[in-house]
């Protein structure tokens, strides 16, 4: 796996781009001017990143996984996305009352859009979609394959399709950032 260099990054021409960056030279980048990245951030081979993004520190976004912001999306520190994650802040309606796809005028198109947010500590696993307007607050765990089509409740762990909560999520988590973060400004 190749990452673009600091030098690269600066001329992607990113709204804005932290420390320890690292994208795989393989991932697509459309719109960079509306996407921001904090420090500490990995993004994987054949990812897509689209329109206003805002991605924290301490992300890691794996391979194949693709973020169509264009509603906004924003990923708060130490959230997640596991591989073939897919997240849409616009989508079409695929009920028949419609036409659909970006080459058909809006006008004829039953189109919803709502930003999307992973609080601090969210994690959505392999193979998870994420609809628009959801907010995964924080500390929320989603199992792989699901299908996330409304908010969450805290520190709650879902999974299925639809996802549905099936426990509640440990916080000790919390912890380990503090001394992670202590440690790692010495």
């Amino acid at each position: 796996m190749g990452f673009y260099t600091k030098e690269e990054l600066k001329k992607i021409g990113f709204k804005s781009v932290g420390e320890n960056v690292l994208i795989s030279d393989k991932c697509s980048i459309y719109s960079p001017e509306s996407i921001e990245i904090g420090s500490s951030v990995r993004i994987d081979d054949f990812c897509i990143l689209s329109g206003n993004i805002k991605i924290g520190s301490y992300i890691h976004i794996a391979a194949y996984s693709a973020l169509f912001g264009g509603a906004g999306i924003i990923m708060e520190d130490f959230s997640g996305l596991s591989a073939r994650g897919l997240v849409y802040s616009v989508s079409d309606d695929y009920s028949g009352e419609f036409l659909t796809n970006p080459m058909i005028p809006e006008k004829y198109r039953g189109v919803s859009k709502g930003k999307v947010i992973f609080k601090k500590h969210s994690l959505v696993g392999a193979g998870s979609i994420v609809l628009p307007g959801v907010i995964l607050e924080e500390g929320t765990s989603v199992g792989a394959n699901s299908l996330i089509i409304k908010s969450t409740q805290e520190w709650s762990i879902y999974a299925g399709s639809p996802a549905k909560k099936i426990k509640d999520r440990k916080k000790e988590l919390l912890k380990l950032e503090e001394k992670f973060l202590k440690e790692e400004k010495r």
